[in-house]
């Protein structure tokens, strides 16, 4: 055996090494792979030489047993297989017009168990196509598909206007005023303009395109945040009152960590969702399953 620094194996001689090791001879592997066995065993003696130490201990030609080195070596020819596997499988996706990857940014508002569970089914379809994935608020959505950054987006109503974009509706979320339990608005019969005078907590938007514009404010002093999981603690904690989706606080209402506000100025609303894409820029086969997956879903 070569005592100095190992060559460098080829591929063909790891998948004779993997047809060896699975079949359990050689001659097995020889009927694996369609060869002779002389030729399954000549793979091997080339690949020893090539590594400089013994994959198997082969006393008889009927049942090779691996040695330690050979034991280590089978670890890492598994992993450049799959690695290799992966691969023929994006390149053959990418020949037929498969997406290289889908670049997805959604608002903070679309909820999390759509999401969680169409991008699991995603990626059951799509093994081959990485997700990217952004969450943003408000104009943000819309800002990051304009500039490129996202290929497809779930965003609000804000911007249905916004000249270079497709828009999909496809959901519509209830909003409603919460609060802790131990909040002021929280009592029964609250006088018109009560919200006004205690702290509103109100995403705020990271991008240029709504930059200074509010949305859904009545309260004179606000907090402005660009997290709703922000938001729905510092609510929980009791600090200021502000809309949410009603799924997101469902459970925190049934269990009376908050509590839906009755105010005469502020009754909620609704949050239309839209998918959105560049017109001169529509999905690939990966991006439109997204889409009509998320639309069927909701």
């Amino acid at each position: 055996m070569n005592l100095g620094e190992p060559g460098t194996p080829t591929f063909d001689q790891l998948r004779v090494f993997l047809a060896v090791v699975e079949a359990g001879t050689l001659a097995g592997a020889a009927r694996r792979l369609g060869r002779a066995t002389s030729a399954i065993s000549y793979a091997i003696d080339n690949l020893e030489a090539v590594l400089g130490i013994k994959v198997f201990t082969r006393e008889t030609t009927r049942k090779p047993q691996l040695s330690e080195a050979g034991r280590a070596v089978l670890v890492e020819a598994r992993a450049l297989a799959h690695g290799f596997d992966k691969l023929r499988a994006r390149v053959k996706g990418l020949s037929g017009g498969l997406e290289a990857e889908v670049r997805l940014v959604v608002d903070v508002m679309l909820p999390t168990v759509l999401l969680v569970d169409t991008l699991k089914a995603f990626q059951t379809t799509f093994p081959t196509v990485p997700i990217r994935l952004h969450v943003e608020a408000l104009g943000a959505v819309s800002q990051l598909v304009l500039d490129g950054v996202a290929d497809l987006g779930v965003g609000g109503p804000l911007l249905i206007e916004a000249e270079g974009l497709e828009f999909i509706p496809f959901k519509g979320l209830t909003l409603i005023p919460v609060a802790a339990p131990g909040h002021p608005l929280a009592k029964a019969n609250v006088p018109v303009g009560a919200a006004r005078e205690h702290v509103q907590l109100v995403l705020t938007d990271r991008s240029t395109l709504t930059a200074g514009r509010d949305f859904g404010v009545f309260a004179v002093e606000t907090w402005r945040l660009a997290d709703l999981g922000a938001k729905h603690a510092l609510l929980l904690a009791g600090v200021g009152w502000g809309s949410m989706p009603e799924p997101m606080v469902r459970e925190d209402i049934a269990g009376g960590r908050l509590v839906a506000l009755d105010l005469p100025d502020c009754q909620g609303g609704s949050f239309s969702l839209h998918v959105i894409y560049k017109s001169h820029a529509p999905p690939g086969p990966a991006g439109r399953w997204l889409i009509d997956t998320l639309i069927a879903s909701a």
